[in-house]
């Protein structure tokens, strides 16, 4: 699921119970950043108490209007069965619903279900289509995912150049298996030159987020 940022402070329970007053009053009137404010709300327990069901109603209440962080959610209520039941075919129509406004974890997600053949028939380049969207957008696990297309020519021709180039843009957000991969490929001298004092650094970062391969 994905939220507004939530105020900090003393007085932050009591702001969120005011707050969401305030956007229960709008979304029955059928605003729709309320609704998906109050779908977040229930879902994470926020000046209400939790209840993923009522978050999921909510959320595609707005999302039916076209909110794409909304549908985003609902996409990912129907993905893993939070709130409603488990259909990948539901998650796969949101989250193409919102890629298509250009929201990137929705992006990332549509090209896991292509590459997946989860709620769509499998097709590996619209798979490596939606992570380079992402990707482009700075999305870390499409970032990932699109040097995997590269590095084993899944969807794109085969280019170890390319997929390290992507990896390394993961492995500078955090990403860890990212990272392990980065550390592969200046320990091999794929796709960069090859440097084992890099690959250790790389190996070391991974390592400490727990990467087991890495450890």
């Amino acid at each position: 699921m994905e939220k507004n940022e939530v105020k900090n402070g003393k007085e932050c329970k009591s702001n969120l119970e005011q707050d969401f007053a305030h956007w229960l009053e709008a979304a029955e009137q059928g605003d729709a950043e309320a609704q998906y404010n109050l779908g977040n709300c229930f879902y994470f327990g926020e000046g209400v108490s939790e209840d993923k069901s009522e978050a999921f109603k909510w959320c595609k209440l707005a999302a039916e209007q076209g909110h794409a962080k909304a549908q985003y959610n609902v996409g990912y209520c129907y993905d893993k069965g939070v709130g409603v039941t488990e259909d990948k075919f539901e998650a796969f129509k949101w989250y193409k619903k919102a890629a298509e406004q250009g929201h990137e974890k929705a992006q990332n997600n549509v090209g896991v279900c292509y590459d997946n053949g989860e709620g769509v028939a499998e097709d590996k380049s619209k798979a490596f289509k939606w992570y380079k969207k992402a990707a482009e957008q700075g999305d870390a696990k499409a970032q990932y995912n699109l040097g995997d297309c590269f590095y084993f020519g899944e969807g794109v021709s085969e280019d170890k150049s390319e997929a390290f180039k992507w990896y390394k843009k993961a492995a500078e957000q955090g990403h860890a298996k990212a990272q392990y991969n980065v550390a592969c490929c200046y320990g091999e001298g794929e796709g960069v030159s090859e440097d084992k004092e890099k690959a250790f650094k790389w190996c070391k970062l991974a390592a400490e987020q727990g990467h087991a391969k890495a450890q």
